[in-house]
């Protein structure tokens, strides 16, 4: 099983690297070293969909994301996906969004843009790095701002959201513009907790005068301007992801923010943003001047 998990993360590095291309199932079983008959099959058993349709799904999402931040005529946002028509583009943009891509790129929505989940090699991952790695330490300002989120019962992190919630709520926040210009994770302060028990959310900021569209079981809530201390590892192998978390968490309970004039506020959220290797796991812990 563990050999399949390695052969379909080749074919997902793969499709990413080649995703503004035509990719066939040909391509795919060459990147695996599996015929192209068992490269599929194992393909479906290990993602639950086929080939053909993960990369539909994420040529769209990407399309739409061109679509939201760029001057990007609809012709250009097929041609870059590989489509050959921009009437077959149309369509499938349709198909999975439910709004056309013209109007799309004139107003924007929140959509449920695909977010794939890579498979991890086993093998390697939790695996020790380096002794010698830095957490580099900067306080940051964050202005007042809205965040739309969507709240768990007993979510206190990423796992138990996900059980909760389900992972795909990543994709449809993807799609919102944020002023912070991703989605992030929020372990909430005990004010802002509701019920009592939800600590943990995923969510967006957006400006505080934010008139869009919020979808169906979310919600807005407002946050006051606010300083934090940004903490960031250094970059990872994607398989290390949870060691990188680790070492930022213990930077975090090591550091006293009194030696810079600072203290832990607490009435304000701590800030997760996704782990991605290449820039190293970031977090944001909220402080307040020292009185």
């Amino acid at each position: 099983m563990e050999e399949q998990r390695k052969a379909v993360r080749k074919m997902q590095d793969f499709i990413n690297e080649h995703i503004s291309e035509e990719i066939s199932i040909e391509d795919l079983a060459k990147a695996a070293s599996f015929s192209p008959w068992h490269a599929r099959r194992i393909f479906i058993k290990v993602l639950g969909m086929t080939p053909a349709v993960y990369i539909r799904r994420l040529k769209l999402s990407k399309s739409a994301l061109k679509l939201r931040d760029e001057s990007c005529q609809i012709l250009n946002a097929a041609m870059d996906m590989g489509y050959k028509s921009v009437d077959g583009y149309q369509r499938a943009f349709r198909r999975e969004f439910g709004i056309n891509p013209k109007e799309y790129s004139t107003s924007p929505i929140p959509v449920w843009l695909f977010t794939p989940s890579f498979i991890i090699d086993k093998e390697r991952s939790g695996g020790k790095m380096s002794d010698i790695r830095n957490i580099f330490i900067q306080v940051v300002e964050k202005p007042s701002r809205k965040v739309i989120i969507k709240r768990g019962i007993n979510a206190t992190g990423y796992w138990s959201y996900c059980e909760e919630v389900g992972c795909d709520v990543w994709g449809l926040l993807t799609s919102i513009k944020s002023i912070s210009g991703e989605p992030v994770c929020l372990f909430l302060p005990k004010e802002l907790r509701n019920p009592a028990t939800n600590e943990y959310v995923q969510g967006v900021e957006v400006e505080p005068d934010y008139k869009g569209e919020v979808p169906e079981g979310f919600e807005v809530i407002d946050l006051p301007a606010s300083t934090y201390l940004l903490f960031r590892g250094e970059p990872f192998a994607e398989e290390n992801y949870e060691a990188a978390i680790s070492e930022v968490w213990e930077a975090e309970k090591k550091y006293d923010p009194e030696f810079i004039g600072y203290q832990w506020d607490e009435t304000n959220p701590r800030i997760q943003l996704e782990p991605v290797g290449e820039r190293g796991y970031i977090e944001l812990v909220p402080v307040k001047k020292l009185v």
